[in-house]
């Protein structure tokens, strides 16, 4: 058995760091340097997705030194940035490519969006009403209301039920109290719903 294993230095109490640095990440690319390369730098132009490893002082090196467009004349650097403005897609001045925005039948696919467009800001946009839950149907149900009553009308009744329904109206009799307390609850649920 081995006690300089790479198995015993996650186990040990005080495992060896440069040592675990190492079997973390790969070592330094740069020649003669032995470090774990930690840094990653792209290899270049042409070479999308390839990367070098360094580790800090020569990743800071290689960055300094740098340059995408190194082997490009003058011409083609102009070039390269002019296209990627668009995304180095095609583009056309307007008009030129008429048979692409009509199609290849002449047709303009574009025609009928635009009278759709122009249709639908002609409609009339009525609010959505949204649905009803279960008590604030059964609150209007208590109130002898119809399910679109709204603000004045639900104050209204509710004004006209309490007048009925309060004992002092009935002399002092407390047999509706339980249907004063139900039309109270009522009108607080919806109120309390954004009906009022």
């Amino acid at each position: 058995m081995k006690l300089d294993s790479k198995l015993f230095d996650s186990i040990r109490v005080k495992p060896d760091k440069e040592r675990v640095e190492q079997d973390r990440h790969p070592s330094c690319d740069h020649p003669g340097c032995k470090r774990p390369g930690t840094h990653r730098a792209p290899k270049g132009r042409d070479r999308e997705g390839q990367y070098f490893n360094f580790c800090v002082d020569h990743v800071r090196e290689y960055n300094k030194s740098y340059n995408y467009f190194t082997g490009m004349g003058d011409d083609d650097v102009r070039t390269y940035q002019k296209d990627s403005l668009t995304g180095h897609r095609p583009t056309w001045k307007m008009g030129v490519n008429r048979q692409a925005a009509e199609g290849p039948d002449g047709f303009d696919a574009r025609s009928s969006m635009r009278s759709n467009a122009q249709w639908r800001t002609e409609q009339v946009r009525r609010p959505r009403e949204r649905k009803l839950l279960t008590l604030e149907k059964r609150s209007l149900d208590v109130l002898n209301l119809p399910y679109t009553a709204r603000g004045a009308e639900i104050k209204a009744r509710y004004k006209e039920l309490v007048k009925l329904n309060h004992p002092d109206a009935n002399g002092g009799d407390r047999s509706s109290e339980d249907r004063l307390r139900e039309i109270i609850q009522a009108y607080n649920v919806l109120k309390k719903a954004g009906f009022l």
